[in-house]
């Protein structure tokens, strides 16, 4: 498959709506046979802890007051069960941050195991050929 193929998303947005969008993103992606690598960074990095992952994480300042009735009157499932769904079906990898994992004074057995490994900044653009898309 051509990189170009390949979806590159940074998250680094913390807030149950962005890492929605961005699992749905993702098992889109997968879905039509796209190779997803996601790159997480500081507070997406931190909402991807064993003991944080189905913590409420709010929503984005823009959302405004009701964007959290919004979210929890959609339903649906969480982002983690999407992203899980989506690595069944396709070619996603998820790697943590190096630097944000120093940062937050964490070890990869911190992250909860849909993170595959965790690499730099220079690793992860070496995989990517094309364009990056940040949330």
């Amino acid at each position: 498959m051509a990189d170009t193929d390949t979806l590159s998303l940074v998250l680094f947005s913390g807030t149950d709506d962005k890492l929605n969008a961005a699992a749905v993103l993702t098992a889109g992606g997968a879905a039509m046979g796209r190779r997803v690598n996601i790159f997480l960074q500081y507070w997406a990095l931190d909402a991807f802890r064993t003991d944080r992952i189905h913590k409420d994480h709010g929503v984005a300042p823009e959302a405004g007051p009701e964007g959290h009735g919004v979210l929890q009157r959609h339903g649906g499932q969480h982002w983690s069960e999407i992203l899980g769904q989506a690595k069944g079906i396709g070619e996603v990898g998820i790697h943590a941050c190096s630097l944000s994992m120093e940062m937050f004074g964490i070890t990869k057995d911190d992250l909860d195991p849909l993170v595959d490994d965790v690499e730099g900044v220079a690793s992860f653009f070496l995989e990517v050929d094309g364009p990056v898309t940040f949330i």
